[in-house]
């Protein structure tokens, strides 16, 4: 029963498997290890990996967060867990451009292109992110067509919505072709 619930939901915790199974998280770490499932982190990055091959706007380098799933012009999902490198050192809170470079980025990745850009973003902060925290971005694709597409992000830590945003995602065709960099209409 352990495989098949973890392969049908990878990302689950040691912690939320024990609460659905009623057993202890010690119990559910050793059954794990016996049956060769790696822990939840090792999870996400396997499937973030083959989703990471999917995205065609973006280098691997350039996505910030993982993105775990991803339909082109429909929706994705990141996730991002907050590390020293994304805190000001003397509060442990959040710098803002990685919260948005992970909302931006996703929304970039969604466009089914080569070259693709944030034309315009309207964004709200609602709470400070601290150190430790996981965030799960999703995006959903409100409107568009070929050349445009209106992708709706919302970033939240555990239940608190901490972002939200709307982004309006262009295609360069002429970049694509060679010529000169106008945006696509």
């Amino acid at each position: 029963m352990l495989t098949d619930i973890v392969q049908n939901e990878p990302f689950l915790t040691d912690e939320e498997l024990a609460e659905r199974f009623q057993v202890s998280v010690q119990t559910v770490r050793l059954d794990r290890l016996a049956l060769g499932i790696p822990e939840v982190r090792e999870r996400i990055k396997a499937v973030a990996k083959m989703q990471r091959a999917n995205v065609r706007t973006l280098d691997a380098t350039e996505v910030i967060g993982e993105i775990i799933d991803l339909e082109f012009n429909t929706y994705g999902i990141s996730i991002l867990d907050v590390g020293t490198e994304h805190v000001f050192a003397k509060t442990k809170m959040m710098r803002g451009h990685h919260l948005f470079a992970q909302a931006n980025s996703l929304a970039i990745a969604l466009m089914d292109t080569d070259v693709a850009v944030t034309a315009t973003a309207d964004v709200r902060f609602l709470r400070p992110v601290l150190q430790g925290e996981r965030l799960v971005c999703k995006a959903v694709v409100e409107s568009g067509k070929r050349d445009r597409i209106q992708v709706r992000v919302i970033t939240k830590a555990g239940d608190d919505v901490v972002f939200e945003g709307t982004f309006l995602v262009v295609r360069l065709r002429k970049w694509e072709e060679g010529t000169n960099h106008e945006v696509g209409s």
